[in-house]
């Protein structure tokens, strides 16, 4: 049921409108003045305001830039006894819906009313939509990690200069190389974006040159690359660790002369791109290792930006969660809810380690699952969907009780170590529940396939007999 506000100062005005409105199943509120109008708009989220122009204390037009300031997208129809051109004009041009003169015409009153509705629903929907369809959100925080990141986002954007984003999963990288994109002077340009990781190897040279039609058994006909895609923009290469070393060797060619060629095919294809790189690995050891090539890596990271775990940055919790808070009621429908001070220190306490990503999901758990405030019992409660919990309860002799067991702090010699076994644990806990479906741990933790079989090798978790 639409709510709306009528603010005029004649009580037949008042009463007529509201029993004509309330008869067409409307939830209608009314005020005499345009002082206390604007105080109820602040408390409440009213979907329409009908206001008179001519009132004591404040004119309807002063009620109207007021309230364009509080709710810049709250339709307001405008009533006059004094109607004219002019005085319908400067309404409109203050952003009102419409006008209405007095005494208001009842079916033309009521398709107004309606249609200044619909309006504001579209308003509210595309928004919505393009939140959820656009994927560069602002980047949160003011610690002096991710300013250093703001500012080297400014310096590095309007040059040619490829970067290299590295960090762990959920920490950002993604977001990352989309403000280098949209402050660049590419930005009106495509950004084309590639899971190195969620290709198969035998694929990521079609995926990513293209193909000519015939070149190989399910080429039936031909292909456009990614980076023909991005050309003039921008190509981004997410988990770019994980590409085979013969794309590798295809990619540093393309980067070196800015020439590509579809598999299958002989024609050299010019390419202006930007390339921009991201990896959770540590590209030095894949190079140790064999897996990565040295000449590649030195060719992307002509500028590098590391993106902080979340539990390095906890400071910037309390601004992310409300964000999040804001954003996800705001697609629900619904008031946005209250943290309090000792769930936000709650939230600060957990080893996220799925960071920013698990902290989004987190929000929305507590959103669905709390009462109107969240509070730190419901942070407890919910931590872990599994039933049980992440926070820790310190001991004197620098433990942590966590899901019935204690772990030593002192036993790891730095950070690393430390998120490297929560990492191990929480990946064999996953595994054992879901009876060792790698495809289903892989989907209920949201990492690629082959990600997962690369830390199940990483950490050495075998099956239980």
């Amino acid at each position: 049921m639409a709510k709306l506000l009528i603010i005029d100062d004649e009580r037949a005005i008042r009463s007529t409108l509201r029993e004509i409105l309330e008869y067409e199943s409307y939830d209608v509120d009314d005020i005499d003045n345009g002082i206390d109008g604007l105080e109820l708009i602040k408390k409440n989220n009213y979907d329409l305001v009908l206001c008179d122009i001519k009132m004591n204390k404040m004119d309807g037009m002063e009620v109207l830039e007021n309230a364009q300031i509080l709710k810049p997208d709250l339709p307001f129809i405008m009533i006059s006894g004094h109607g004219t051109v002019e005085t319908a004009i400067e309404a409109s041009k203050k952003g009102a819906f419409d006008f209405v003169s007095k005494p208001p015409d009842l079916n033309r009153l009521l398709i107004t009313v309606r249609n200044a509705l619909d309006r504001g629903n579209l308003v509210t929907e595309t928004k919505v939509l393009k939140r959820r369809v656009s994927k560069t959100r602002h980047i949160l925080g003011e610690s002096d990690s991710i300013s250093k990141i703001k500012e080297t986002i400014d310096r590095v954007a309007p040059t040619e200069a490829r970067v290299l984003i590295t960090g762990a999963n959920g920490s950002g990288k993604e977001l990352v190389a989309r403000w280098i994109h949209e402050k660049s002077n590419r930005a009106d340009a495509p950004l084309i974006e590639v899971n190195c990781a969620a290709i198969p190897s035998e694929l990521i040279e079609s995926e990513l040159f293209g193909h000519e039609k015939g070149s190989f058994t399910s080429a039936v006909k031909q292909r456009i690359g990614k980076f023909e895609l991005a050309n003039g923009g921008t190509l981004f290469l997410d988990e770019i660790g994980d590409m085979s070393l013969s794309a590798q060797a295809k990619v540093l060619r393309a980067l070196q002369e800015h020439k590509i060629t579809r598999v299958g095919g002989e024609k050299e294809l010019d390419v202006n791109v930007r390339v921009l790189a991201a990896t959770n690995k540590d590209l030095l050891k894949e190079i140790e290792d064999g897996n990565f090539r040295m000449d590649l890596y030195h060719r992307l990271n002509v500028i590098n930006i590391h993106v902080p775990h979340l539990t390095e940055r906890t400071d910037d919790i309390p601004v992310i969660a409300q964000q999040f808070l804001e954003e996800i009621c705001g697609d629900y429908g619904m008031p946005v809810k209250k943290i309090n001070d000792n769930a936000m220190e709650a939230l600060k306490a957990l080893p996220w380690t799925g960071n920013v990503r698990e902290l989004h999901n987190m929000i929305e758990r507590l959103i669905i699952l709390s009462d109107k405030s969240i509070t730190e019992n419901d942070v407890i409660a919910f931590a872990n969907p599994t039933g049980g919990t992440n926070i820790g309860t310190g001991n004197s002799n620098g433990a942590v009780a966590q899901s019935g067991a204690t772990i030593a702090y002192d036993k790891f010699s730095n950070f690393q170590d430390y998120k490297d076994f929560a990492e191990k644990e929480f990946i064999k806990f996953k595994l054992e529940k879901n009876n060792w479906n790698v495809s289903k741990t892989a989907d209920d933790i949201e990492i690629q396939r082959s990600h997962l079989y690369s830390k199940i090798e990483k950490f050495g978790l075998k099956r239980s007999e």
